[in-house]
């Protein structure tokens, strides 16, 4: 569960300040699959930085499973995100010299969960529908399936919860179609809390609540 108190961040200083998000509370329960919508530069890609702990506020709290993360050390945070969270952006950031496999192992690697982690991965490329693609590398598969990839591999440590910024941005209809279709299907099959910032208005069909911001406060959720 994530617990958000009057969060606020500010760019710059002065009369040049930018107050991107003013005050926002809001909660997202576990196994939710949750969209924050809203026009281009209401606040919803500094929200999902904020709540992955991939930037810091300028006040307010943050708890996930009752525990303030914004209170531990930069290395605990850093621990934290391996362990407990997954990301996807609408860039696939996938590394061109290591193939599809390797892309999505590399963060247990990196966690020391080293165990069966090639077998882990090799589970999940097939639940994305990429078992056929394991030796591919990125230039060798579609955008979609670069993503689908992205996906396995933010999944691979077994996040609490899974942040997507613009995930479908890049991708044509079809493909975007195909990976909100698997966010939906970990959701209901797995339980994946999902928190997803999207500015396309069909993706609210696919999940289960909408936060919808508005220069930097929450409009309706």
């Amino acid at each position: 569960m994530i617990k958000v108190n009057n969060l606020q961040k500010i760019y710059g200083k002065g009369h040049t300040a930018t107050h991107a998000l003013k005050g926002i509370s809001l909660q997202v329960n576990s196994g939710e699959f949750v969209a924050v919508m809203g026009r281009s530069g209401s606040g919803k890609s500094t929200l999902l930085h904020l709540l992955g702990l991939l930037d810091a506020p300028t006040s307010g709290e943050i708890s996930i499973d009752n525990q303030n993360v914004l209170a531990l050390s930069a290395e605990e945070q850093a621990q934290f995100r391996l362990s407990q969270l997954g990301y996807v952006f609408q860039e696939f950031s996938l590394i061109s010299e290591l193939t599809v496999l390797e892309n999505v192992y590399i963060p247990a690697v990196c966690l020391a969960r080293e165990n069966h982690f090639r077998q882990r991965a090799k589970g999940i490329l097939e639940t994305v529908g990429l078992g056929d693609r394991l030796t591919h590398y990125p230039h060798e598969v579609s955008g979609g399936e670069q993503q689908r990839a992205a996906i396995a591999r933010a999944l691979i440590n077994q996040p609490k919860i899974l942040f997507a910024d613009e995930p479908t941005a890049s991708l044509d209809i079809s493909s975007a179609k195909v990976v909100l279709e698997l966010f939906k299907k970990l959701n209901r099959e797995t339980g994946q809390t999902i928190v997803m910032v999207t500015h396309e208005p069909e993706d609210k069909n696919y999940v289960d609540r909408v936060i919808w911001l508005k220069d930097g406060l929450i409009e309706s959720s």
